[in-house]
């Protein structure tokens, strides 16, 4: 269905957009599309850190375009006062076969089931063959949007952030991050990532990296807010 949104340079009109992302993640359906480009071009740029809502879907969404696009089509959605330039949806070049690349993936993949020990070892294999091998690879690419919850009011945000980028491995990037106020005084870092799939697990990431010592002194859990794939590239 599609959704009206007028005003966006007044706080009448941004706390509508606020208050109608509340309960959801993107402008329209499941995944980022058309509708949240038209949404995010037409505001002048951040919004202040007070729309928690619009905070988080803006900085997810610029997040999305600087290092994939957005190629969903989306339900629909008009901006009054606000001429849509439907350029700014298009992907970038390299990434101009996404939809093609995954309409050829017949695997269904439970992307945020829990990994078996089968899985993690399969994964660490191929990480190792690719490593080992000298030919022409062709990998699978997917960004991340993690929620990160620390234990209490008390905990030192900065230095939990600090410890969850100091993660570094092959295959991963972190990106950009939001503090988000969840109550009582209590914020959850939410961060950006783009992973090649064949050498990163998250799953893996989460429970052996960054839900343990030393930096579960600073992180409570960690969870999987939105995940997306890429693209497809190749490496020798």
């Amino acid at each position: 269905m599609a959704v009206t949104f007028n005003d966006l340079g007044s706080v009448a009109g941004l706390k509508k957009v606020d208050e109608y992302l509340l309960s959801r993640s993107y402008i329209s359906g499941y995944q980022a599309s058309k509708d949240d480009i038209t949404v995010y071009v037409a505001l002048s740029g951040a919004p202040l850190a007070s729309y928690v809502n619009v905070s988080r879907w803006y900085n997810h969404i610029d997040a999305l375009l600087r290092i994939s696009g957005v190629s969903g089509e989306g339900s629909g959605v008009t901006v009054e006062g606000f001429a849509h330039t439907e350029a700014v949806a298009t992907p970038p070049a390299a990434d101009s076969n996404v939809a093609a690349a995954e309409d050829d993936d017949d695997v269904d993949v439970d992307l945020f089931g829990e990994e078996t020990e089968e899985e993690k070892k399969a994964t660490k294999e191929r990480a190792a063959a690719i490593k080992a091998s000298g030919k022409k690879k062709e990998f699978e690419k997917s960004s991340a949007l993690l929620d990160i919850k620390p234990w209490d009011d008390e905990t030192d945000m900065k230095k939990l952030e600090e410890a969850v980028r100091v993660v570094q491995m092959e295959g991963l990037l972190w990106g950009a991050s939001k503090l988000v106020p969840v109550g009582y005084g209590i914020k959850n870092l939410q961060i950006m990532m783009t992973i090649v799939d064949d050498l990163v697990s998250v799953d893996t990431l989460i429970e052996e990296q960054l839900t343990v010592e030393p930096i579960n002194e600073y992180v409570q859990s960690c969870d999987i807010v939105a995940f997306n794939k890429i693209c497809k590239y190749s490496r020798f």
